[in-house]
């Protein structure tokens, strides 16, 4: 969505830096001992980059901000999204909720060649600044992309590439930024505003609601849209700025520098639902042969069990020991049921303990609740789940029946 991988070959990424480096270098007489002070020709643009099905983390979009000054040579891209996969820790600070994202200063002709190769549309706001303005802006983003301040923790949500420049302006502006929020016309939950973007994405979306807990559905408002980048074009397309008492819009011109053409729908003949359908009735069907032979499927019960109760622990652990704001409050752990682990593997012994019955009849109780109230819990819980969770209702019920008969 709103950051950009570090992928480039070491050919790419040695070409870049020296073109980087050239382009510093290049500046040093403008800057002297002061900011590089920008002509009159300059302009900054807000670039929104569409969305990519190709990739999961791309199919948000993502945002940048572009300075050019034509009298300097000047034409840089401000990004946001960048992180480096060589970080220490990188992938347990990932699950912790600490990744560090930065705003990387780059050549814009690069960045645009990278958008326009994935045929993702381009589009490029011009901001009504006068001089004074784009250089308050211009030097507050020269300051954040200094060594020292270029690092953030990133959250899906409430800081990324699109808020980072939603909160840049605020920054720069203050309360002569007015946002005007009336455009929107939904109610949608942040939940509902991400869904609209993985209808091709259905494993990403169903793992996005499995982890994601009730803060994810309550009610966005138009300032809180603007996390997804075609909602920060669309806000600032809504937004004034304040001069000697009157406003005035604070985007002057959109320009589309890359219009896509339409990509291709992915099949969902083979989608979560179906998956969890088939599982449905392999479970029907060993329960079936079990109950018919009077014997008990310990093996697959024991499976079934210690895989939802894992994945359950992990929801856990994310909603407790996290930084992951978005993933509290998660109803999911009503039928990912951590206490599935270790207990079904109890159930791999000949004899089992006493409580086993209590614990399969609360499962049994739990899991029928949760199936007869998922239209209206507060959390909106992913249709594709549904068979399974029909699934644990039955097995668990089977293996209450038959620890009250051994």
């Amino acid at each position: 969505m709103m950051f950009k991988q570090q992928n480039d070959s070491k050919s790419e990424l040695y070409l870049h830096r020296v073109k980087k480096l050239w382009l510093l270098l290049s500046l040093i007489p403008l800057w002297g001992t002061g900011q590089l002070q920008l002509s009159p020709q300059a302009q900054i643009r807000v670039v929104t980059c569409g969305p990519y099905q190709g990739e999961l983390y791309s199919a948000f979009g993502h945002s940048a901000i572009r300075v050019m000054d034509p009298q300097y040579g000047l034409d840089l891209i401000y990004n946001y999204g960048v992180f480096d996969y060589d970080q220490p820790n990188f992938y347990l600070n990932f699950a912790k909720g600490y990744l560090h994202y930065q705003l990387d200063v780059g050549d814009y002709s690069r960045f645009r060649y990278f958008y326009i190769q994935e045929d993702r549309f381009m589009h490029e706001q011009i901001l009504s600044l006068t001089l004074e303005e784009k250089q308050r802006l211009f030097d507050f983003l020269q300051w954040n992309a200094r060594e020292e301040n270029k690092y953030y923790f990133y959250d899906y949500f409430y800081d990324n590439c699109a808020t980072r420049i939603r909160d840049a302006l605020v920054e720069v502006f203050g309360d002569r930024i007015r946002f005007d929020g009336s455009y929107i016309e939904t109610d949608y939950s942040i939940r509902d505003l991400c869904d609209l973007y993985l209808q091709h994405q259905p494993w990403g979306d169903l793992g996005i609601d499995l982890c994601l807990g009730l803060p994810m559905d309550k009610r966005a408002t138009p300032y809180e849209y603007m996390f997804l980048p075609d909602y920060l074009e669309s806000g600032l397309a809504h937004a004034y700025i304040q001069r000697d008492g009157r406003e005035e819009p604070l985007v002057k011109q959109m320009l589309i520098t890359h219009q896509t053409k339409e990509q291709p729908k992915n099949s969902t003949l083979f989608s979560p639902l179906f998956y969890s359908s088939l599982l449905l009735l392999l479970g029907l069907w060993i329960t079936y042969r079990a109950h018919k032979r009077n014997t008990r499927p310990r093996v697959f019960d024991a499976i079934l069990f210690t895989l939802v109760g894992l994945l359950g622990w992990i929801l856990f652990v994310l909603w407790v020991a996290t930084d992951h704001q978005a993933a509290a409050q998660n109803f999911n752990l009503l039928w990912v049921f951590p206490l599935y682990f270790p207990i079904a593997l109890l159930l791999l012994q000949k004899s089992t303990p006493g409580f086993l019955g209590a614990f399969f009849m609360f499962t049994t109780f739990l899991h029928g609740l949760t199936i007869l109230a998922w239209p209206w819990w507060p959390q909106d819980l992913h249709e594709a789940w549904l068979p399974l969770v029909v699934l644990l209702m039955i097995r668990s019920y089977f293996t209450l029946r038959r620890l009250r008969s051994a």
